[in-house]
């Protein structure tokens, strides 16, 4: 079925179709959380515009249904293709813009991603969140402050990330642990920690998300990042990444999630360079970067 020029609709077929859908939403009516009431009414006002205006075919629908199915088998505790799924459509990205809204200087927040777990290792000042993935060393410092431009002391600062050849460790079937830790900002708010260079990688699309992604002409790849998240007493809570300058991929992100205020400058030290805590690097390369982070108030 064409959706170039489609055929026009009859009056008395618009009115059948208002009518199925003000049935629908009356059913809402009696929902006691108003709240409840609402998501689900616009929900369906949504949906049934959508059906309406693209004239779905059965067809259509049935492939849609088929779609849902597959991303609901392929999920499990390890992979959640519906977060896959939302990131793609800029779902995700929309919401943590609804969800966090300007404030002063604060840092920008980013898509939360479907690799973070809970109860990464605690790692000092200056320790390394590696255990053992693969690639370029990368030294991460920066400071952690209100919008004020006072030190947060105490911060946890969750960490993660792929390894150079694009997996979280949670993508290997041997229950490794790396490429992620937590820390805590000292007294003055700094912070320091050893990492791996970031690198671009593929979300996973040997699922339906990659399937849709394949048929549209768009590329599973994200651009290079690495990932943070910061709670502290009386801030709200910050989930976001920072974004190598220069990767070619800034411009199409999967995933929709690279702010400009993210990308920063990962300066290559040259074979030999000392290290900031003399760490024994055995002549190989390596890169430093500074993120200075800046925290919203909660509620704000």
């Amino acid at each position: 079925m064409s959706t170039d020029n489609p055929e026009p609709v009859s009056s008395e077929q618009q009115a059948r179709e208002a009518e199925l859908t003000a049935r629908v939403l009356a059913s809402f009516d009696g929902t006691a959380d108003p709240r409840l009431r609402q998501l689900m009414q616009a929900a369906v006002r949504h949906l049934h515009a959508f059906l309406r205006e693209v004239r779905l075919s059965e067809d259509e629908w049935q492939q849609g249904i088929e779609f849902l199915t597959a991303a609901g088998h392929i999920t499990d505790e390890r992979r959640q293709e519906f977060i896959l799924l939302s990131d793609t459509l800029g779902a995700s990205m929309q919401t943590i813009a609804i969800n966090n809204e300007a404030y002063a200087d604060a840092t920008e927040a980013t898509v939360f991603g479907p690799f973070f777990v809970d109860d990464a290792p605690l790692v000092q000042l200056g320790g390394d969140i590696a255990g053992g993935a693969s690639g370029q060393a990368c030294w991460v410092e920066g400071t952690v402050v209100d919008t004020a431009g006072n030190p947060v002391p105490g911060a946890r600062i969750e960490v993660w990330e792929a390894d150079e050849d694009g997996f979280y460790d949670l993508q290997y079937d041997d229950d490794r642990t790396a490429g992620r830790a937590h820390l805590f900002s000292a007294d003055d708010g700094s912070y320091r920690f050893w990492a791996v260079t970031p690198t671009p990688y593929p979300i996973p699309y040997d699922g339906p998300v990659g399937r849709m992604l394949e048929a549209t002409g768009r590329s599973p790849m994200r651009a290079s990042h690495l990932h943070f998240m910061v709670r502290a007493k009386g801030q709200r809570t910050l989930v976001t990444h920072i974004f190598v300058r220069g990767d070619e991929r800034l411009k199409s992100d999967s995933v929709f999630g690279v702010k400009e205020s993210l990308v920063k400058d990962f300066a290559e030290q040259a074979s030999g360079t000392p290290t900031p805590d003399d760490r024994d690097l055995g002549g190989a390369t390596w890169s430093k970067v500074r993120f200075d982070i800046v925290l919203a108030p909660d509620g704000a």
